[in-house]
């Protein structure tokens, strides 16, 4: 919180609101929200934090905040179902001495939230957007945060390996689907992935169809698992038997493009030039130009959401209204990929956080299609 005040003062903004998701819990240890009806947890820029939420609501409020730094007895402003939410809000700034200027809304707020509490503070308090204050806390992640982060990735590929050693011929995505519950069963933590085979691995995020597994066809999983309230984001792409030669060839370009990422991130870099690193390899190596077959940005910030700020790739079209430079205690996906349309499709994915000196990988990266997880293993009939 302290240094989100910090934040707020160096943008200009007053006050912020959070209508729940993972921003709540990471500044405040609340999981609220109430569907329709607005819970708001405020952080001004000076005085103390309040909630905003419904009147028969209370007590739960309060025993939520039982186990938050704000303490049982914080400021909660109730709101009756035939009062305005939004006044009680603008009234807990003004209480604290913020009759004018500007709240930050966070970006997942609804629409109607956001519009409501400025018509509610209009015309002397603005809203515009809190993502130089939530963002600049939450993307530099501190030793803790990155142990958690590293133990979701090492799970995810322990998960991934148990899964790739018991496939056999003819399993579907639902086959694949109970092995891995099962793995994240075993190891402890929620987790989930998406299965794709063949042809249908040419779609970054796959298909639907229904899907079975071949001898000498592609298989992509994709996902992670959550270890206190941090992911991983891990994809493992191979092939269970013998891959053709121009698999091999396009699982060559995806790995050194993984590494050309890795190694451009450093402190004071361009988050775009890390993409760029990556897409120079795989257009040089033929699969371009541009977005052709490399079809989407090389990798996405990485926490308490699957994706979250910052974003690597040029012009960050999410909001953002600075030009994003990497930092350390960053923590990003890397991956790269090449998508065949009407063949295959092969993306390598792990996690790196930005070191004082460079980057570094989470989970130790794949390195080949038939040794996914550094061992050999074929399809039993």
């Amino acid at each position: 919180m302290e240094k989100a005040r910090s934040l707020m003062r160096k943008h200009g903004i007053d006050a912020i609101m959070l209508t729940g998701g993972t921003s709540s819990v990471y500044f405040a240890n609340l999981q609220i929200g109430g569907g329709e009806r607005l819970w708001a947890l405020v952080i001004p820029s000076r005085g103390a934090p309040f909630l905003v939420c419904p009147a028969f609501e209370e007590g739960r409020a309060r025993e939520l905040l039982a186990t938050s730094p704000l303490g049982q007895n914080a400021d909660v402003r109730i709101w009756q179902e035939d009062e305005s939410p939004y006044v009680r809000l603008i009234q807990g700034l003004k209480d604290r001495g913020i009759v004018s200027g500007s709240i930050g809304i966070e970006e997942t707020a609804k629409f109607v939230f956001a519009d409501s509490v400025g018509k509610a503070g209009a015309p002397s308090i603005q809203v515009v957007s809190a993502t130089p204050v939530t963002a600049g806390c939450r993307m530099i992640k501190d030793a803790h945060e990155i142990d958690c982060l590293r133990l979701a990735g090492q799970a995810t590929i322990l998960v991934y390996e148990a899964v790739y050693k018991s496939l056999r011929e003819g399993m579907t995505q639902r086959d694949v689907t109970e092995l891995i519950q099962a793995g994240y069963a075993r190891v402890g933590f929620p987790g989930e992935a998406s299965i794709n085979v063949g042809p249908y691995t040419a779609s970054p995020h796959g298909s639907r169809a229904p899907q079975s597994i071949r001898e000498g066809t592609i298989v992509m999983l994709d996902d992670g698992c959550c270890v206190e309230g941090y992911n991983s984001d891990i994809t493992r792409t191979f092939v269970l038997g013998r891959p053709t030669e121009k698999m091999m060839h396009v699982f060559e370009i995806v790995r050194r493009a993984q590494q050309a990422a890795l190694a451009a991130a450093k402190p004071g870099i361009p988050c775009e030039a890390v993409d760029a690193a990556a897409r120079k390899i795989i257009t040089g190596a033929g699969y371009g130009p541009g977005f052709k077959y490399f079809t989407h940005r090389v990798g996405h910030g990485l926490g308490m959401d699957d994706h979250e700020w910052p974003y690597l790739v040029a012009n960050n079209m999410y909001g953002w209204p600075l030009k994003p430079i990497l930092e350390t205690g960053m923590v990003f996906s890397d991956e790269p990929g090449i998508y065949i349309t009407g063949e295959f499709g092969i993306r390598l994915e792990d996690d790196m956080h930005i070191t004082p000196d460079g980057a570094a990988l989470l989970t130790v990266p794949s390195p080949s299609l038939d040794q996914p997880f550094g061992t050999r293993a074929s399809l039993q009939s």
